[in-house]
């Protein structure tokens, strides 16, 4: 099989690309995987070092807005999964031309390319938060789509346009969408590495509000193992749920940080509440589970435990990106 992977530089997407390239299957069974990526502030060519010399990569520097590019991209590919996105919801608060860009324009580009090519299948990954929020229970599948913030609302865009393209031209479309995602490598602007971050340098942590804002935490390695089940044994037409299984305010989730750098509560800035800011995601994962057999593995203790250890031990990893981060 020959996958086509967007994004693959990104967080979430290096992590599905080394778990394609790297495991112990034998290497009949290896996919042939080549990556588009644009190499944005987020994109970190070094998540890809592990698989530079694999004999089955291929990396291609671009834009998925390029319509000449993906249609030249596309041939000869029998699948393709498409993380590439912007995902910042604060950026997109600030600024939400970028999101409309990449994220609805960029899929449109990617699944015409795929529609033309014949592609077998179209993997759209996507997020909880194109359903807004839920004060209790749990969303299913054929929730409607209720997006509060710019970013969201991108990404409902894409996934609508996607299925669109399974009802319109039969396209073997597949959607999942996750809860949120942590692990090493994730880009230190998002929440938990950049608290992990600021906390083992003796620096503050804004925490939003009344910190009450509560989150379903999955560990990014099970979130590439529940779209590698979607992949293979997803029904087109198909959305799927991947959770993580771990329920946790940002109150009680900064608290664990604490605790794990050795800081105390004196290291935490209280700051006014973010635009439109959803108070609470949740996902049932039925489908999933009944019909991928997807279960999350990696408990939440080991995983944050593990997290922070890669963050303390990968310093020339992070610290050029804040850096970077902090430039005007």
């Amino acid at each position: 099989m020959r996958i086509l992977v967007t994004g693959g530089a990104g967080f979430i997407g290096s992590e599905f690309v080394r778990s394609l390239l790297l495991t112990a299957e034998p290497e009949r069974n290896t996919p042939w995987v080549t990556v588009l990526d644009k190499l944005t502030y987020a994109g970190v060519a070094a998540n890809l070092d592990p698989v530079a010399g694999h004999p089955r990569y291929r990396f291609v520097r671009g834009d998925i807005c390029d319509a000449h590019l993906a249609d030249h991209v596309m041939r000869g590919h029998d699948a393709v999964v498409h993380f590439a996105a912007e995902s910042h919801v604060d950026r997109s608060i600030s600024g939400a031309g970028p999101f409309v860009t990449t994220n609805v324009v960029g899929t449109q580009v990617m699944l015409d390319a795929a529609y033309r090519h014949g592609v077998g299948r179209f993997v759209q990954v996507s997020t909880d938060e194109v359903y807004g929020s839920i004060s209790e229970g749990s969303w299913s599948e054929g929730a409607p789509l209720d997006p509060n913030s710019p970013y969201a609302a991108s990404k409902a865009g894409a996934d609508l346009l996607a299925h669109s393209y399974h009802r319109t031209h039969g396209m073997d479309v597949v959607v999942t969408r996750c809860s949120n995602n942590y692990g090493p490598r994730q880009f230190p602007e998002k929440v938990i590495p950049l608290f992990i971050t600021n906390l083992l340098d003796g620096r503050e942590v804004p925490l939003y509000g009344d910190g009450q804002h509560m989150r379903d935490w999955l560990h990014v390695s099970d979130h590439c193992r529940g779209i590698r089940l979607a992949l293979r044994h997803g029904k087109a037409g198909e959305t799927y749920h991947i959770g993580g299984g771990t329920e946790l305010t940002n109150e009680a989730l900064t608290g664990l940080l604490l605790e794990a750098t050795g800081r105390g509560w004196d290291s935490v800035r209280r700051v006014p509440d973010r635009k439109g800011h959803d108070l609470r995601y949740s996902l049932r994962c039925d489908n999933a589970r009944q019909h991928l057999g997807y279960e999350a593995e990696v408990g939440f203790e080991k995983g944050l435990a593990d997290t922070v250890a890669w963050y303390r031990n990968n310093r020339s990893w992070w610290e050029p990106l804040k850096r970077r981060m902090a430039q005007p």
